[in-house]
């Protein structure tokens, strides 16, 4: 299968374009290299990927309408897998035109090429900050209304409509999977396990905002192998939760960080606008669909990413 990754040199699509290398699919990446966080840092994912097998890569601005559907039309892929997005809660409150750019016009023009290049089907990532603010119960597809709490959140939702537009124009198979919390080796510096491995490792005090809430944490091998299974097995367009189903408390993150830091110090600030207080990931339909099943435990997920971070400490 011909495979385009959108935002292939990013921390989900850098592993997912080794599991579609190991599978012997043919892939192709675009990426602009954006610096949200460092573009060296995403030069080493694409090392990385090399050592899985070739592609083809294309530095390119999914903002730029004309270079991207010439790109898709060129390649022709049999499914776009559409990574790419500008990432981060906190960031999109004080840059929120920039979400409606990266994470809306960008879909729209990948979209319309998968649509012009006769691509069969799209996988869009979607976030689990569609939901908003919600009881603490499962989240269940349906669940989402509308409602999001930050422009981050609001981008997905709207970049979800345009999928359900460009799937009716086009007859593609449109697949929206709503990761939950992604954590693990080479995860993004920014997010919260990363960014307190990171200061635990060069003794800094880390912070946690408000009361920390709950997370529904997800190892990195399993959203892939969620896409996975979405792009094999799926048949027609669906909206999808991918998540661990396990929400685990800020409580529990120090407690197994300990074990790696016992030394840690911990500095407490309030609420950080756009938070949600929890998510957690009902997947009785991707159990159904896609007969999904998460299969690493969050302290091994932890365990894995501090060995990790032992071993690349000097790049994150």
């Amino acid at each position: 299968m011909k495979i385009l990754i959108t935002g292939g040199a990013g921390f989900i699509g850098s592993h997912f374009a080794v599991k579609m290398l190991e599978e012997q699919q043919e892939v192709s990446i675009i990426d602009n290299l954006h610096p949200y966080y460092s573009p060296e840092r995403k030069k080493q994912h694409l090392e990385v990927i090399k050592q899985s097998g070739n592609f083809d890569f294309y530095q390119a601005d999914l903002l730029n309408r004309e270079e991207t559907i010439g790109i898709i039309k060129r390649i022709s892929p049999d499914a776009v897998v559409h990574l790419a997005a500008l990432p981060g809660v906190a960031y999109s409150i004080l840059r929120p035109l920039e979400y409606i750019d990266y994470d809306v016009k960008a879909t729209v023009n990948v979209l319309e090429g998968a649509g012009q290049a006769g691509v069969k089907q799209v996988i869009f990532a979607s976030s689990s900050s569609v939901y908003g603010s919600m009881r603490n119960i499962p989240f269940k597809e349906e669940m989402a209304t509308g409602k999001p709490i930050s422009p981050y959140a609001a981008s997905k939702y709207a970049a979800e409509s345009f999928c359900h537009v460009y799937g009716h124009l086009y007859g593609m198979e449109m697949k929206i999977l709503r990761f939950f919390t992604v954590f693990g080796p080479w995860g993004r510096p920014d997010m919260a396990i990363a960014n307190f491995i990171k200061k635990l490792k060069n003794g800094e005090e880390i912070t946690v905002f408000g009361q920390g809430g709950s997370r529904d944490y997800t190892y990195v091998s399993d959203i892939v192998n969620g896409i996975s299974l979405a792009l094999h097995k799926l048949q027609g367009s669906s909206i999808i939760n991918i998540g661990s189903g396990r929400p685990i408390s800020m409580e529990q993150l120090l407690y197994e960080l300990k074990r790696y830091f016992p030394d840690m110090k911990i500095r407490h600030e309030g609420d950080r606008a756009g938070d949600v207080e929890r998510t957690w990931a009902d997947l009785s339909l991707a159990r159904e669909m896609l007969g999904y099943e998460p299969k690493v435990d969050f302290s091994k997920g932890i365990e894995e990413t501090v060995a990790w971070a032992d071993q690349y400490e000097k790049i994150l």
